[in-house]
């Protein structure tokens, strides 16, 4: 019997006013300016917190991303060797990641983790499900790719970590233009330093 479809889950933190970076994100401020305070859940948070992450981690497969967040994470103030997508201390085994990209850049900082793909998002997450062994394909960001994909109808699911601060500007995780998804909510999570909301994406049948 051949394993399940990996779902797809578009999971990304935001403020309550819907931005996922602060004003002016670029190479040296992945977040924006003072951005930070967007993560304070990742970084600070309780053991709920700490469990909703953990739980991710685990349910990873492979990741997706977008050419301006690697960037910015293969760029001099972007992840290491101890830091990145659920790296732990001791080494454990990381996902692969998929950038989507018109061009993949001439060499990176980091390593062959990353797998560069210039035949779009369906191509990415595609290839993303191929190798998650029917674990979650996790759009990470940022938030052009996460709209992209929710507004192509390629997201099961779309978890949101909900930061409670309004950053009044910023990257819309939301366009103006975007297409209506419908949304059910299966599962939701308090705590002090964010609201983790879990939907499934209602698609047409």
């Amino acid at each position: 019997m051949s394993a399940a479809k990996s779902p797809v889950v578009v999971d990304i933190t935001m403020s309550l006013d819907g931005y996922v970076t602060a004003p002016g994100a670029d190479l040296a401020h992945g977040l924006g300016v003072d951005g930070l305070v967007l993560h304070t859940w990742v970084m600070e948070g309780n053991d709920a917190d700490r469990a909703v992450l953990e739980e991710s981690y685990a349910q990873t497969g492979a990741v997706i991303q977008g050419r301006r967040l690697f960037d910015f994470i293969d760029g001099p103030n972007g992840w290491n060797e101890e830091m990145g997508y659920g790296a732990k201390p001791h080494g454990e085994t990381v996902p692969p990641i998929f950038v989507v990209t018109h061009q993949a850049p001439a060499k990176t900082r980091l390593g062959d983790r990353f797998h560069f793909v210039t035949d779009g998002l369906a191509s990415a997450v595609q290839q993303a499900q191929e190798v998650a062994d029917g674990k979650d394909v996790v759009v990470m960001g940022g938030g052009a790719i996460c709209g992209s994909v929710l507004a192509e109808g390629l997201a099961d699911t779309l978890r949101l970590h909900v930061a409670p601060i309004v950053l009044g500007g910023g990257t819309p995780l939301f366009r103006d233009e975007a297409p209506r998804v419908g949304l059910e909510l299966v599962d939701a999570i308090s705590t002090p330093a964010a609201q983790h909301l879990t939907y499934k994406v209602v698609k047409d049948s």
